[in-house]
């Protein structure tokens, strides 16, 4: 690794932007562009909106997103939101709307609500440049350390970290996560923190890969008696070195009021809110 920290410097020295641009950098060039589904995960365009899911209602993923705004009359903005809400209550599948908060038009979040969506906890959209997070030099605990996972049975094992680290069952893991990342490997790097491959995992996260610039790093989940020593930052860093490998020069997170700080002293830069509005027909 020592011999890929100098050219990372020298990229990222050329890159430093303000956080206005790294938005719009962002938004070009992760947002507005349209991405394509598989036979299993359609993604479809409805006017403006953009559905993303798993095409068994059983499954656990359903996405909406509208980053070019509604539509072009106000008249129309009721009927688009209901339109969607009643495809996803007619496949009798739970759904998340993805805000940001320049999202148009500006009363989105109110007329998400009325239509029955409802408001989870916002985060905050964190990003900057990869290079200097990769630089980052964790000093973890003795005879820990961090590697991408390699084996379906690291996903059982990080199924039980996010259960206790949670408190409620985490299936996700390995009924989602295990057969994305088992077809798709190009397209995801999931990192574990561990002592032994034959002890508990200490803490996971994972970084995921599309044709944009940025590296997401989502996740993050450590188990209590871990955290504050330094096994967060480590799998950030990781995170941007493999992103960087892929030729991604930037990192996006979406970060929760406890994460926030530890990306922001890291040199990283809170440049909009995000907030889930959910829909389940089930409720």
């Amino acid at each position: 690794m020592e011999s890929l920290l100098p050219s990372i410097a020298a990229r990222w020295l050329a890159l430093v932007v303000t956080p206005d641009e790294l938005l719009q950098v962002f938004h070009d060039r992760t947002r507005a562009p349209i991405g394509t589904g598989t036979a299993d995960r359609p993604l479809e365009l409805d006017g403006r909106i953009r559905r993303h899911y798993d095409l068994d209602p059983g499954g656990h993923f359903a996405m909406i997103e509208s980053p070019d705004g509604l539509a072009e009359h106000p008249a129309s903005f009721d009927s688009v939101i209901e339109a969607q809400r009643d495809f996803f209550a007619a496949r009798g599948q739970r759904v998340e709307w993805k805000t940001y908060d320049y999202d148009e038009p500006m009363d989105l979040a109110d007329r998400l609500v009325a239509a029955g969506f409802i408001a989870e906890d916002a985060e905050a959209l964190i990003v900057g440049e990869a290079g200097p997070l990769a630089e980052q030099q964790v000093a973890l605990p003795d005879g820990v350390v961090v590697r991408p996972a390699d084996h379906p049975d690291d996903f059982v094992r990080i199924r039980t970290l996010q259960e206790q680290v949670w408190g409620r069952e985490q299936a996700w893991v390995t009924e989602s996560l295990l057969p994305e990342w088992l077809l798709r490997r190009s397209t995801m790097d999931v990192v574990v923190v561990e002592e032994s491959r034959d002890g508990s995992v200490l803490c996971a996260a994972r970084g995921e890969y599309d044709d944009s610039p940025f590296t997401g790093l989502w996740g993050g989940s450590t188990l209590e008696p871990w955290r504050g020593r330094g096994l967060y930052r480590a799998t950030l860093a990781h995170r941007a070195r493999l992103g960087l490998e892929r030729g991604n020069d930037y990192v996006r997170i979406d970060a929760s009021p406890d994460s926030e700080p530890i990306l922001r002293r890291l040199g990283l830069h809170r440049v909009a809110t995000t907030t889930p509005y959910v829909f389940d027909p089930s409720a």
